[in-house]
């Protein structure tokens, strides 16, 4: 049965340092700024985060296949659990940027793009949501249509993660290269460098949280690439996202782990010193039953990201089926996110007036926290996974 090694904790000593170090005495004003710090990344590439499922032999550390997403996990929840921003670049950043390439790329592929992502020197983003699109990934509108050696891709797409720094160096778009037997779209992906003409990184979103993430929304017009930088066989883009997305339905998981577990050590503090009517808030069973609650969201998104991130492993060593590992992603991903925006909410109530004070990071995390119910996959999206997962009809 699955449980964390020595290895997996000294790793995550090393990142929990690391976050505080390097991270918590700079988000506030990162935050109020909605500044990307591009030299973090190289540092976090330093620390081998980027290579935690990359073989040695590409540069990373899993070893020989690759592949150790727990630890992957580990690192999540820790840097989560000081910012999610900087969670999700990372997790982005591997699940999103270099998995797709590590999985389905050509030895030509793999040693034009990873290097430099492994090493936190570049990122990459992953072009699926599309402005009409949403849940309904599959009904792409984006075109890639080959001409002689080249594909010409027209279309766009919307809240991608990594596409707009200034060390971003490529984006793995799905696109419609033709039309299958039953009359379906034929979904493709295709590799498109930073930079390629016809190409535009639309301006950086003003969202609700994850200030500190690089989030663009992209169009492209008559962008053309080699016939060469498709990813894997035509006409397999589909399979490959929904896989693709199943890997970061757990990493999100760990990164929501973070984010109440962060919410508990804030507010448990806070009720432990914060004296009303002569006693600490803590001692009023309106306060400490709610934390009690807080501590069993927790522990059962700890048991089920961690059981689904070790199928994950099991599944890449040939001993778990892919079903096995899908339903453990959506099981951990609904419960661990919607734990998530449940601890952020109790948390700023404990806190009272001052949560509500951005001068807290409570109130941070209220905020980013409700994207995780929405991002790779919504609430209502898991719910159907689980339910097909047990046999129910389509």
């Amino acid at each position: 049965m699955f449980e964390l090694s020595q290895d997996h904790e000294d790793l995550r000593a090393l990142v929990r340092d690391f976050a505080e170090r390097e991270v918590a005495p700079n988000i506030a004003k990162w935050d109020a700024a909605a500044y990307f710090p591009t030299d973090l990344v190289p540092k976090m590439g330093d620390l081998g985060l980027f290579g935690l499922v990359v073989p040695e032999e590409l540069g990373g550390t899993a070893g020989e296949g690759g592949s150790d997403f727990t630890s992957l996990c580990v690192a999540i929840e820790e840097l989560g659990r000081v910012d999610q921003s900087i969670g999700i670049t990372l997790s982005a950043g591997v699940g999103l940027g270099i998995n797709p390439i590590l999985t389905y790329g050509n030895d030509e592929q793999k040693q034009r793009f990873l290097p430099d992502l492994v090493a936190g020197r570049a990122l990459a983003g992953f072009g699926l949501t599309e402005p009409d699109g949403g849940s309904d990934a599959a009904a792409s509108r984006t075109r890639a249509t080959l001409e002689g050696d080249e594909w010409v891709i027209n279309g766009s797409k919307a809240f991608i993660t990594n596409s707009g720094t200034e060390i971003t160096s490529v984006v793995t778009v799905t696109a419609r290269t033709g039309t299958n037997a039953d009359g379906s779209p034929q979904l493709s992906a295709i590799l498109i460098p930073a930079g390629t003409p016809g190409l535009t990184v639309e301006p950086a979103y003003h969202k609700l949280g994850w200030h500190v993430s690089d989030t663009h929304g992209l169009s492209f017009d008559n962008c053309r690439v080699p016939a060469a930088n498709l990813l894997g066989e035509p006409g397999q883009g589909f399979k490959q996202f929904l896989k693709t997305l199943d890997d970061g339905r757990i990493a999100i998981s760990a990164l929501a782990l973070g984010c109440a577990r962060a919410c508990l050590e804030l507010a448990t503090d806070h009720a432990k010193t914060r004296v009303a009517f002569g006693r600490p808030i803590g001692a009023n069973q309106g306060v400490s039953f709610q934390l009690a609650d807080v501590e069993v969201m927790v522990e059962a998104s700890r048991a089920l990201t961690y059981k689904a991130a070790w199928l994950k492993d099991e599944h890449q060593a040939g001993r778990r089926s892919v079903g096995e590992v899908k339903q453990a992603a959506a099981v951990a991903k609904l419960y661990s996110t919607e734990a998530a925006v449940a601890a952020t909410r109790i948390a700023t109530q404990v806190f009272g007036g001052n949560g509500f004070m951005e001068e807290y990071p409570v109130a941070r995390f209220y905020r980013d926290a409700k994207i995780l119910e929405i991002g790779e996959g919504t609430s209502e999206i898991q719910r159907m996974v689980i339910a097909r997962g047990l046999g129910l009809p389509a």
